[in-house]
């Protein structure tokens, strides 16, 4: 089915190839159609123009779009979407005074949610990540990666990453994988990093291969969890098996993972919250990219990525939720493209594109998502009437979308 989307105020993100993730003075150079039509082939971008210039192509169905912003949808680099419960008492704990650090000590945290998901069937874990990720998609998300980690067991790791698969199966958003089975070190280990790594090597890791359930590998490395050490053996270990690493680091302390990311050629490094001057010249002498997630850094109340100056040493940059029932309960990007204009300093170009084709790099879905290019996949986000783009970040607690389409599907549409 051809879908014609007619009298585009401002298609933003029209770009014929990126072949790398912006950085620097790129990061605010976000490319412009005015007064455009965009043509929607299937599942696919067929062709875009002018409505001044060309003759419109036809098309099954006619969308005006008069007034309104047209651009990709979000792509969500670094989620944790499957996960069972919640964690609102740990809320209620830390506005009464305790840390993150201190909960996840008294045996709270990812343990806690471990627990709860250990004693989920698959079938209810499905159904609460489904719910989760309706509402995303019709948030305007199109693209995410969603990691494992709230299991810590083999089976229930596994079950998390089956969960994650049958979400892509059953609706038209392209999910990767991440198996992030150190997370934390479970109880039974007794506090001992390296027996547990030991195992997730030698166990969990050739399971989750064999069956073909992760795109990347990840863990978190942080004064409490594991050490530098521990996390060039989870890379090691996942690069025999063609995984990828994408690394929870620098959130609370930097303890000397980025540069050792940065040599094992990691794709992603994400939080980054406190940064060291190593950290930076790591990431300029690389290809890493940067993820930040300030929707973490506004419910925890702790420091934001220093983007500002990520962007001024030519640093790539990410946006993503970091979705989870800890530190980030919300899986909305625009919340995120708000947080990061107004907290972090980005310019809305910067944000729209961290948000959009930088968020593609971070997944290695740039050939598919992140732009409006042709060939690329059929997701994007029709805004309402709005004075500008820049009202996106700038109204941060207003409803701005019209229409989600994703993969050429309607996902949503707000009449």
């Amino acid at each position: 089915m051809k879908i014609l989307l007619s009298n585009i105020r401002q298609l933003l993100q029209v770009r014929d190839e990126v072949k790398q993730p912006l950085r620097g003075s790129q990061m605010v150079e976000l490319p412009i159609l005015e007064e455009a039509w965009l043509l929607l082939d299937g599942d696919l971008i067929a062709d875009y123009g002018s409505m001044r210039l060309n003759t419109l192509p036809e098309a099954d169905q006619i969308v005006d779009c008069t007034g309104k912003f047209v651009l990709p949808t979000w792509c969500d680099s670094h989620s944790h979407l499957v996960y069972a419960g919640n964690r609102e008492g740990e809320f209620i704990d830390r506005l009464n005074g305790l840390s993150y650090q201190e909960i996840a000590a008294k045996g709270g945290g990812i343990l806690n949610s471990a627990e709860l998901l250990q004693r989920t069937s698959e079938k209810d874990l499905y159904q609460q990540s489904e719910q989760r990720l309706k509402e995303v998609m019709a948030l305007g998300t199109g693209a995410m990666e969603i990691k494992s980690g709230y299991g810590l067991t083999e089976e229930s790791e596994m079950k998390m990453l089956k969960v994650a698969r049958q979400l892509e199966e059953n609706h038209p958003i392209d999910i990767k994988t991440t198996f992030l089975g150190a997370h934390a070190i479970p109880k039974e280990f007794n506090k001992n990093g390296d027996a547990y790594i030991d195992h997730i090597i030698k166990e969990i890791l050739p399971a989750v291969a064999k069956e073909e359930l992760a795109d990347f590998i990840d863990i978190f490395c942080e004064e409490g969890y594991f050490n530098v050490a521990q996390m060039e053996s989870i890379i090691q270990a996942g690069q025999q098996f063609g995984l990828a690493a994408k690394v929870h680091l620098n959130q609370f302390n930097s303890i000397g993972g980025i540069p050792a990311a940065v040599r094992h050629k990691a794709l992603t490094v994400d939080h980054l919250e406190v940064m060291k001057e190593e950290d930076y010249e790591a990431l300029q002498s690389g290809e890493t990219l940067a993820v930040a997630l300030p929707g973490c850094s506004y419910f925890l109340g702790i420091p934001y990525t220093p983007a500002r100056e990520l962007i001024q040493r030519n640093i790539p940059l990410a946006l993503a939720t970091d979705m989870n029932p800890g530190s980030a309960p919300s899986g909305n990007m625009n919340f995120v493209l708000s947080a990061a204009c107004i907290k972090m300093k980005m310019t809305p170009e910067e944000a729209i594109n961290a948000s959009t084709i930088n968020g593609a790099f971070a997944m290695g879905l740039e050939n598919t998502h992140g732009s409006i290019t042709r060939g690329k996949k059929a997701s994007v986000i029709i805004t309402k009437q709005i004075p500008s783009y820049g009202y996106l970040p700038y109204s941060f607690g207003s409803d701005l979308i019209h229409q989600v389409l994703i993969a050429g599907k309607e996902i949503r549409t707000n009449n």
